[in-house]
């Protein structure tokens, strides 16, 4: 089972909830999607970093 995190609602769904443009992944678990925001945070900054 594959797991997404909603960005409208705030919230990790599975595969069936809303679409794919409203939300990130897919995630192996409940636990990384939980995680995505973070994550996603953690990325761009070091992809911020990147550019100096």
């Amino acid at each position: 089972m594959q797991w997404y995190f909603c960005l409208e609602h705030q919230q990790v769904e599975p595969e069936d909830g809303c679409a794919n443009a409203e939300r990130l992944g897919p995630y192996e678990s409940e636990q990384a999607a939980r995680q995505a925001l973070e994550r996603a945070a953690e990325r761009n900054a070091a992809f911020d970093d990147d550019d100096d």
